[in-house]
Order: structure tokens, then sequence, then C-alpha cells
């Protein structure tokens, strides 16, 4: 419900009416509006309801999720349970990634990479695209209290909140580091997977969580460094938008080497064994270097945006890695110490 926008993100009524208004809203005006060609065929009607979900962000909180409930189990969960977990969770980032496209939605419509997203187009109402989140999230929070447990109902109601609210609403058009405490929105699905199974949150999960966390900044502000204009166009201070490509580089270093420690930290906390110790150790070298090296090319005055798109989908790469290790350890991990 991420951190996760890896890959990988008319005026609103009610609390949101607000979004309308400042410098996105003032212009509006001097962008020309984006329209789709074509019949709405009930196919492509859809495919973009689809869209509104998010589904790039989906799948990598999914990466997460089942190789936690394998590592919560110590071997293979019960299948039911994990469909069912993913089923809900799947829904939950669904919900929070169309209110998302609804609050963002003037915001979208300034900036060129956003510029295909259904409420963009018209393809989506803005009231469908409303009632079609608040529909998402009461059948997600229905399936994942009566499909799973009430823990787990409960959690996906914050990380639907921590999207759509404390990052959407609340951050993102106020601080640089808006991205870094929305990520907290993308850490929720491994406490979900990890109660989902033990039925309680225990300090694996939140190393796991702590572990996301800190990943989402090196994550995405190398991607915001490429879309710095679109940013700047809307009025969103996004680190890469409002500060030097030193300055960028410096903190994703710094990031990536919290994001390091902290993924070896389920050795010793969570008693994993040497196969996640490796993969998570080279794995882990292997993007730190990268981030240093964006740094070093941003210090020494060199073009940045290859090798800041190179940390970005490094960093997709990277997380994959680190819970495929979470998944195979149950099995293949004898203890370290």
């Amino acid at each position: 419900m991420n951190h996760l926008d890896t890959a990988t993100h008319p005026e609103p009524s009610g609390a949101s009416a607000s979004h309308g208004h400042g410098a996105a809203g003032a212009r509006i005006a001097e962008v020309a509006p984006v329209g789709y060609e074509g019949p709405m065929t009930v196919g492509r009607k859809v495919k973009a309801y689809v869209a509104l979900t998010k589904p790039r962000i989906i799948e990598l909180l999914l990466v997460a999720t089942i190789p936690t409930m394998f590592f919560a189990q110590q071997g293979v969960p019960n299948l039911w349970l994990v469909l069912n977990t993913l089923i809900g969770g799947t829904l939950a980032a669904g919900a929070a990634g169309a209110f998302n496209c609804y609050i963002d939605r003037n915001e979208d419509r300034l900036m060129r990479r956003t510029a295909k997203r259904p409420l963009v187009t018209g393809e989506v109402s803005d009231r469908e695209a409303l009632v079609f989140a608040w529909l998402l999230s009461a059948v997600a929070v229905a399936w994942l209290t009566l499909g799973v447990s009430v823990l787990c109902g409960v959690l996906g109601v914050v990380a639907i909140a921590l999207y759509a609210v404390f990052y959407s609403i609340v951050l993102k058009r106020r601080t640089a580091q808006n991205i870094v405490w929305g990520g907290l929105a993308g850490c929720m699905p491994v406490l979900i997977g990890w109660a989902a199974v033990r039925g309680t949150l225990e300090w694996p999960a939140l190393v796991l969580f702590m572990f996301i966390f800190l990943w989402t900044p090196p994550h995405y502000w190398p991607l915001s460094m490429k879309y710095a204009e679109d940013y700047s166009r809307a009025g969103v201070p996004m680190l890469g938008a409002v500060d030097t490509a030193r300055t960028v580089g410096a903190q994703v270093v710094l990031y990536a080497w919290a994001t390091v420690i902290c993924s070896l930290l389920l050795i010793p906390v969570g008693g994993a064994g040497w196969v996640y110790g490796i993969i998570a150790l080279v794995s882990g070298g292997w993007f730190t270097y990268h981030c240093h090296k964006l740094y070093g090319l941003a210090t020494a005055g060199k073009p940045t945006l290859k090798q800041a798109m190179y940390v970005f989908h490094g960093s997709i790469a990277y997380i994959t890695f680190v819970f495929v290790g979470v998944a195979l350890d149950p099995f293949m991990g004898g203890p370290i110490f």
C-alpha cells in the first residue's frame, strides 16, 4: 500500500476540497484536458477501474506478504489463509490507491507521468472513483476481518488510512520528507501477513516493517529526480524536485545503509539463518554500492539521471531478493548463532 509507488504515483467535495486550491489548483486552467478516444466499452471501463488501484504497487506488496507468512509459520502456512490474506490485502491496497488517485487528481492533470490515469483521461469520473474507493475499502476490511482475523481487519483500516489520509492529504504537499513517513502504509502488509499466521505482532514482524520503512526513501527519491519538473509544476515538494542531486544522493546513501543494517537484524531478532543472511548481505551490498555511485556522480557534477533510475529499479530487485530469502529461510536456512 507502499511504499512502495515503485515501481514504483473537477473539484472534490467534502474534506479534501481544499486540494483544488493553492498552487496546483491555480494552474489547472493552464493545462489542456486529456481526453480519451473511441467508445467506452465495458472492458475499457473495467481496465480503468483496475488502473485506479495501482496494480504495480500491489504486486510489490504481495512480494512482501507471502514470504512473511512463510517465515512466521516457519514452513508452509494454511493455503486458504494465504489466499484470504492476499485477497484482503490486495483489496485494501487497491482501495488506498483509488483514494490516492481521487485526492491527487488535480496534481495528476499537471504531470506527464500521470497523464494516463483514469481520472485525468475521463474514463472514470470523480464520483465513480470515490464511490469505488469506499466500496473497495469496505469489502477489504470485511474480508480481512471475517476471512482472516479481527486484528488483520484493524491493520487493513490503518493501512488504508495511512496512505489515503496521512500521506495523500496531510504530508504530500507539506514536506519534502513526505515519502519517508508516508511509506508507513507500504510497511503494513508484513504486519498483516504476520498477524494472519501468528494471531499477534512480534519483533520479527517489526524488523521487516522497519526494513520496508527505511527502504522506501532510497527507492522513491531517485525516481523523484527524474520527474522533478513534474513535481515542481504540480506544487508537490518531493525531495528530488526541491533539493540538489548531491543532497538527494547523500540521503539515499544514508537510508540504504540503514536499510541493509535493519535487514540483518532479522538474524538475531527473528532467528533467520545463513541462507537469508547471505542473500540479504550480498543484495544489500550491491544496492548500497549503486547508491554510493549515484552520490559520487552528483558530487562530481556529472549527469545522474541514468544512475538514479538504475537505483530505482535496483531497489525493487533488492527488496525482492531479501523477501525471497525470507521465504526460503525456513526450508534451507540453518541457524547462524
